[in-house]
């Protein structure tokens, strides 16, 4: 289970602006792409895709700029992050490929990767926007170095 280029740029951004919001800024499209190292086309979509999510919000004008709704951000989970741009996570899909696997027919990794994906799954579901963006400002994790 490995994030997309375009979700680990949406999980990036989603921090740097919950960080932002808390400190009651908004941020624009060209802060979001240098913080995040993207290019800003690619930074755009998939701030739409956040945005038409509910994850984002996005205000238009000379003060606007994206930011998110800070009551928000203990509902917010990682997993609502990976599903708006991945889509749905397969917890049944074989670590090797193969279209029978299960506890019955196990491939050779079957057991160990049933391991990792559930932790992994557990992760995703159990962490919040508030718990990544408080880590940042508290500078305990890093978007870039």
């Amino acid at each position: 289970m490995i994030f997309s280029k375009a979700c680990e740029y949406a999980i990036k951004a989603c921090i740097f602006i919950a960080k932002k919001s808390i400190d009651g800024e908004r941020v624009n499209l060209k802060e979001i792409s240098a913080e995040i190292d993207s290019p800003e086309a690619f930074t755009a979509k998939i701030l739409q895709q956040l945005v038409r999510q509910n994850i984002i919000i996005s205000i238009k004008g000379a003060t606007g700029g994206f930011e998110v709704e800070t009551k928000k951000l203990n509902r917010i989970r990682l997993l609502d992050i990976v599903v708006a741009i991945d889509g749905e996570i397969n917890d049944k899909q074989c670590a090797l490929g193969l279209k029978g696997c299960s506890h019955k027919q196990p491939c050779p990794v079957h057991d160990s990767y049933k391991f990792i994906r559930n932790s992994i799954l557990s992760m995703l579901q159990t962490t919040t926007l508030h718990k990544l963006s408080a880590d940042l400002i508290e500078g305990f994790t890093y978007l870039k170095h």
